[in-house]
């Protein structure tokens, strides 16, 4: 068994498949509540504070999920998690990458973080470290292809990709149904259409909305009074949004 301590530690790179290491020398974005264990002088500010103006008008232009990240400053090694899922580093080089946002877990700050045009990704352009959970593995694909929406991280260096529908499953009875009253097609009836130049990146395994939901129910019986009523406010400013 492994004791780690500051002078063994790896520096930006994996502890584990399930933990990351940031050796934090300048300020950099991370997502509330990934922060499992740190060494070092560091502080964590939240977006919009007088002293992060500058920073977030130059970096960070995404309203809808700014209160979703921190940044982290000082000097020392930060740990991140993400409730046991695999975490992989990307770096960008002139380059852009689309990361369903719900896995995005830290951005350097001299990378540009703007909304998708696809609902709940976010677009990273510059160049850069950032760092993203996945439901196991993530492999990469060739365009174009079709994918299912629930098994896509995201996309790196190619167009906005579009929806897909089956139509011949759709005109099924039961998928005719389930689309009438909300129920989500599945990935065979409906899938995202990637074409042109680029790398898709998928994980080993489906993670749904509803695999989400249940991980955020879970987790309620162990909020204090503050954080669930910071939670109510969350909930109520996205519904807004």
């Amino acid at each position: 068994m492994t004791i780690y301590n500051p002078s063994n530690l790896p520096k930006n790179d994996n502890l584990s498949r399930f933990a990351f290491v940031v050796d934090v020398a300048d300020e950099i974005f991370i997502r509330k509540g990934k922060m499992i264990a740190f060494y070092g002088q560091l502080q964590f500010e939240s977006l919009g504070s007088s002293l992060l103006d500058i920073l977030v008008k130059e970096s960070f232009n995404s309203p809808l999920y700014i209160n979703n990240f921190i940044v982290a400053k000082g000097r020392g090694q930060l740990i991140l998690g993400d409730n046991g899922n695999d975490i992989a580093c990307y770096d960008l080089e002139d380059a852009n990458m689309t990361i369903k946002a719900s896995h995005l877990l830290g951005f350097s700050k001299n990378i540009i973080c703007q909304e998708s045009t696809m609902p709940g990704f976010l677009t990273l352009m510059g160049n850069g470290k950032l760092i993203a959970s996945s439901n196991g593995p993530v492999h990469f694909l060739d365009l174009p292809c079709r994918v299912d929406e629930q098994a896509i991280l995201g996309w790196a260096d190619c167009p906005s990709p579009s929806y897909r529908y089956d139509y011949a499953h759709v005109t099924n009875v039961l998928s005719a149904v389930g689309a009438l009253t909300n129920i989500t097609l599945s990935g065979e009836e409906k899938q995202i259409d990637f074409s042109g130049q680029g790398t898709v990146l998928i994980q080993s395994s489906e993670f749904g909305s509803g695999s989400t939901l249940a991980n955020i129910l879970s987790q309620l019986p162990f909020l204090n009074k503050s954080e669930l009523g910071s939670l109510n406010a969350f909930v109520a400013q996205n519904l807004k949004a």
